[in-house]
């Protein structure tokens, strides 16, 4: 029997106070991971909250890359249990997870872990907010029993879906690589061509943060996603490089208040190889602030 819903006992960030104060009340997961080639497993080893385990995002929150899922496709329930169950976090585990880079990565697991009915929270401020000690010696969790639960119809979407809707006014797509990236102005090497999606808005995920590096308000987030179309929108889709930062606008909508949002896993890394399908490049949909 699939666990109970309970992602609502969580909010999405929560402040390293509150984990130092109850640390034995949550499983912390480091999820550091960098799109330049640095080792994200380099970055825990040289230091880490206490008892935190280390999460890959290319092993532990993806399946193999394919044309078809782009290069972070979301893994099988089945496999995801499997990993959750080594990594120590059981059906009733409470989850909180960290980085580096203002929560951009740690958000792929809590969404991923919430949107299956696991309360699971980003630390605001990352690992720099941390004024505990850190530690070098890796955790050594104990497998926990883990319910395999089928990732919801309704959160996800693939290339067909995306492709269909565009231009339809009743869905808001959002991108949330950086602007030069969407406009084309800047394309990573890791993408087959600039641009982005027709019809998408752009809404960065370093938007979504305060100066301080924390998450922004929920009132300052839904001036922000209100000014993007998300008032009147029915669907609310986010993509990025590879379905990786889109968790980030995906837990700002959330904190914000919004609900019928949905990920686009292969994102741009699924989308852009294909000749077959539509690209822009500059504004598209006009940026907004």
């Amino acid at each position: 029997m699939a666990p109970k819903n309970r992602s609502s006992d969580l909010p999405v960030v929560v402040p390293a106070e509150l984990v130092a104060e109850r640390r034995d009340d949550f499983v912390v997961a480091d999820v550091r991971w960098y799109l330049d080639g640095r080792s994200g497993r380099a970055a825990y080893d040289s230091g880490h909250i206490p008892g935190a385990v280390f999460v890959d995002v290319d092993v532990d929150l993806s399946a193999p890359a394919s044309p078809e899922g782009g290069r972070h496709p979301l893994p099988s329930a089945d496999a995801f249990a499997a990993t959750l169950s080594m990594l120590g976090i059981g059906d009733g585990a409470r989850v909180v997870a960290y980085d580096d880079a203002g929560g951009s990565v740690a958000a792929r697991l809590v969404w991923m872990l919430r949107a299956i009915g696991t309360p699971a929270a980003v630390l605001d401020g990352g690992v720099q907010a941390w004024t505990g000690r850190l530690e070098r010696w890796p955790a050594e969790p104990r497998p926990a029993l883990r319910s395999s639960v089928p990732w919801p119809a309704d959160r996800i979407v693939d290339t067909a879906t995306v492709r269909a809707g565009i231009g339809d006014p009743a869905g808001l797509l959002v991108d949330a690589r950086t602007h030069v990236r969407y406009t084309g102005e800047a394309p990573a090497p890791v993408d087959a061509r600039p641009g982005h999606i027709p019809g998408a808005r752009s809404a960065p995920w370093a938007g979504n943060l305060a100066e301080d590096g924390r998450f922004a308000t929920p009132e300052r987030l839904r001036e922000r996603f209100a000014a993007l179309g998300a008032d009147t929108a029915e669907t609310i889709t986010a993509y990025c490089g590879s379905g990786v930062t889109a968790c980030h606008d995906l837990l700002a909508l959330e904190h914000a208040g919004y609900t019928g949002t949905r990920l686009y896993p292969g994102s741009w890394s699924a989308w852009a190889p294909d000749p077959g399908l539509p690209a822009e490049t500059g504004e598209g949909g006009g940026r907004r602030p």
